[in-house]
């Protein structure tokens, strides 16, 4: 596997694969990779001949007082792991790479609307600070598909609205969360929680089973849906942020005539916030 750390060396390596008649996917990471990351470069791998992987912790996207400082940087293992599944290229750019100017001053990327709701409103700019960067990944890179996470379902369509309002000539694929034996989501803070916060934590997706459980049976009573899955998740010592049932299709409230549904959670269980979501269709 090669690896590179700036924009020449990556824009090289894929133009040369491109001049060959190689197709390029992409997988942009923040690092501290665990089998979740790793699942989408084997599935990169089903859809083109050459995997690029970007490890990149971004302070855009990070608020004041988050954890970007202490955020977990693990270059080494990952590149090892990257390198064991077969990926092509490793693009680890340092921060003055991607934003060689002030950050003040930094030129920025905005998907309007459903960047300001459930993540966005408790995590104000978060969502210009991810468009931005892979909107910049993506002119870096230059691949022709990107693969992302669907745990991070409200990102996914940040990412797929830019993609489609910019005219970017890249595929967006999204991938099924991968989750612990528990049903917990991997996340790349999970290791911030305590052994018994880390007990507790797969009740988190056990209530969104559950709440898609009471539509499949016929509830429709949604804000009384969202009340009780809240209040049983503050029981148990989560900080709930959002419990929230959406269309698939944008995230606006559902309404008489939905069908296809997303259930979306985010909580803090002591010190990191986990994010999770069930999207289901009801026939």
């Amino acid at each position: 596997m090669k690896r590179v750390q700036t924009v020449a060396g990556v824009r090289e390596q894929v133009a040369k694969w491109h001049r060959d008649g190689l197709r390029v996917a992409f997988v942009p990471t923040m690092g501290n990779l665990h089998d979740g990351h790793l699942a989408l470069v084997d599935a990169a791998f089903r859809h083109a001949e050459r995997v690029v992987v970007s490890i990149f912790v971004n302070p855009l996207q990070f608020g004041q007082g988050e954890d970007f400082d202490s955020y977990p940087r693990t270059l080494e293992e990952d590149s090892r792991a990257l390198a064991a599944r077969d990926a092509s290229l490793l693009f680890a750019p340092a921060v003055e790479e991607m934003y060689p100017r002030p950050q003040s001053l930094q030129t920025r990327v905005e998907v309007p609307g459903i960047s300001d709701i459930l993540c966005g409103a408790s995590r104000p700019g978060h969502f210009v600070g991810v468009a931005t960067v892979v909107c910049k990944l993506f002119n870096m890179v230059q691949p022709d598909v990107a693969l992302f996470g669907e745990k991070d379902y409200q990102q996914l369509m940040v990412i797929r609205l830019m993609v489609s309002d910019l005219a970017l000539p890249v595929e967006i694929v999204g991938c099924p969360t991968v989750r612990e034996s528990d049903g917990l989501a991997m996340s790349s803070r999970n290791g911030y929680m305590t052994a018994n916060e880390r007990r507790k934590a797969p009740q988190l997706h056990a209530m969104l089973e559950e709440t898609r459980t009471a539509m499949q049976q016929g509830e429709r009573d949604y804000a009384a849906l969202e009340a009780r899955a809240t209040g049983v998740l503050a029981s148990a010592g989560f900080n709930v942020d959002y419990f929230s049932i959406r269309q698939a299709r944008d995230l606006s409230p559902p309404d008489d005539e939905t069908r296809d549904f997303v259930i979306l959670a985010a909580a803090k269980l002591g010190t990191p916030r986990l994010i999770d979501n069930i999207a289901f269709s009801l026939d």
